[in-house]
């Protein structure tokens, strides 16, 4: 116990950290961590795992099964199907995944808050102009997933999926410390951009699953490729998917972010606030009142 404080500490030096996850080679790293994430050997699944929870605060008791085949399948396990309440209630949003609030509030004049000091433009992490426009003045959430959480993301209300824009990019870490040092950190990484409505009201939504070094891998369950570094288009990608609230829309290969966009007239509730910690089905918005 008294080792892992101690590594953990040293892992905490800012400088460090940086270094170690972001000086590197970044995509060579995470193509690499993606060839043995999947090896399914027992000694190497068990071991990984245990050294895993070395560096964070991994619970697995909320899982669906006990045991795993590889550390892929740990990464992108699934839940009990009562380990997390869904707020049913037909005027909230509620988050699509496990995560800390990085960031949230207005879009004004079309730009979002990185971190202290950072901001950048809409419409370069959307990839148009045109389609963050829709977004004026509207809300944002920033959803920060930690390594140690549940990996896949839900859809926040009953929704109807018109496409999917996959943004190709880099691989840099999100955590906050490069969220202090890499200006516009989200538009220079991988993406996907999930344009949405509310199937009863029509209102505009949209999530931008951000991928990060060893991520960079983001499974939708209503398109048939999977998005990764060396995915070639096409960029543009027509479905028209339909969720309920709660429904699982995809997952990621391991931790990052899930930026949440609403149009105006939307609110955030109570309680949702920078480094403010939320679970899956939890309530994030609310909808704006009918006329």
């Amino acid at each position: 116990m008294k080792f892992q404080q101690n590594l953990r500490q040293v892992l905490q030096n800012e400088d460090l950290n940086f270094l170690l996850s972001n000086r590197l080679p970044r995509n060579t790293l995470t193509r690499a961590m993606g060839w043995f994430s999947k090896l399914r050997h027992p000694w190497v699944c068990r071991a990984s795992i245990a050294m895993w929870g070395l560096f964070t605060d991994l619970d697995l008791s909320d899982a669906r099964k006990s045991g795993f085949d590889s550390l892929h399948d740990c990464f992108t396990r699934e839940l009990r199907p009562d380990a997390r309440s869904i707020d049913t209630a037909t005027e909230l949003l509620v988050s699509p995944c496990d995560g800390i609030v990085g960031a949230c509030g207005d879009i004004r004049d079309g730009e979002l808050l990185q971190a202290k000091g950072f901001s950048y433009t809409l419409s370069e992490l959307m990839g148009s102009a045109a389609e963050a426009q829709a977004f004026a003045g509207g809300k944002y959430i920033t959803l920060r997933l930690t390594s140690a959480m549940y990996h896949r993301f839900h859809a926040p209300h009953d929704i109807q999926i018109d496409r999917v824009n996959y943004i190709s990019g880099d691989t840099w870490n999100v955590n906050p410390i490069a969220l202090k040092r890499v200006e516009r950190l989200f538009c220079k990484n991988e993406r996907a951009v999930l344009h949405a409505r509310l199937s009863a009201s029509g209102h505009r939504l949209a999530l931008v699953p951000v991928a990060a070094i060893l991520v960079a891998s983001i499974r939708l369950h209503f398109v048939d490729v999977l998005l990764h570094l060396r995915y070639r288009g096409p960029n543009r990608i027509d479905c028209h998917a339909v969720a309920s609230k709660g429904q699982e829309l995809g997952w990621f290969e391991h931790g990052s972010t899930i930026i949440v966009l609403a149009p105006a007239g939307f609110s955030l509730c109570a309680g949702v606030q920078t480094d403010a910690r939320v679970r899956m089905g939890q309530a994030l918005m609310r909808l704006p009142a009918p006329p």
